[in-house]
């Protein structure tokens, strides 16, 4: 028992730890956003997508549907547009040094859809849950399985709420907002480098 949670564990933050699309914007809305509890949305919006794509992945779902070619065909073309249409606002994108007027530039429906959209939108990340959370799953049956795909969706939640912490106090050490572009910049790059590898993924 404790060697499914241990293994899921170790799984989860093996995956999640590389500097990805999702871990960006968790962060950069942590420190952008001038209190915490304004980016609780989009902690819980990116935990419960991942907490879907752990269950499907475990339950095997994922293994039908990205079994066909062409909707492995559509999530990658679909993925590559989003990732260069993020990364385009995230570089033209401006620090406010009025922080009170940020949220209001940022909607609560818009920070649950793009937390939802790089979550779910992100080829590279499903086929990194389905290819690694879902085969790892298949040597666990009954109990075990419940227990590593629970471990791995805490590590997903705490992994996002903490992230989402460092960045607002880090939000909170930039007065100058020097930091925030530098931040909205490494965002697009990290944003255009990911589509850019799905794009290599096709050939």
């Amino acid at each position: 028992m404790w060697a499914s949670f241990i293994h899921g564990c170790i799984l989860a933050l093996g995956l999640i730890l590389p500097l990805g699309v999702q871990n960006v914007f968790v962060f950069n809305q942590g420190a952008i956003h001038p209190r915490f509890i304004k980016v609780l949305p989009v902690v819980i919006t990116a935990s419960l997508c991942d907490t879907l794509l752990i269950l499907v992945a475990v339950l095997g779902v994922s293994f039908i549907i990205l079994g066909s070619f062409w909707i492995k065909m559509i999530l990658i073309v679909g993925g590559c547009i989003f990732l260069i249409y993020m990364g385009w606002t995230s570089w033209n994108s401006k620090p406010n040094k009025d922080k009170e007027d940020v949220p209001k530039k940022f909607s609560l429906k818009k920070q649950v859809l793009f937390a939802a959209s790089v979550s779910l939108l992100n080829p590279h990340a499903i086929m990194d849950t389905v290819g690694v959370i879902g085969t790892s799953s298949l040597r666990y049956q009954g109990e075990e399985k419940v227990i590593f795909a629970a471990s791995c969706i805490l590590v997903s939640w705490l992994w996002f709420l903490g992230l989402a912490l460092i960045g607002r106090i880090s939000g909170k050490l930039d007065r100058s907002g020097r930091f925030m572009l530098v931040l909205n910049k490494l965002s697009a790059l990290v944003m255009w480098g990911a589509a850019i590898y799905l794009i290599f993924s096709l050939f």
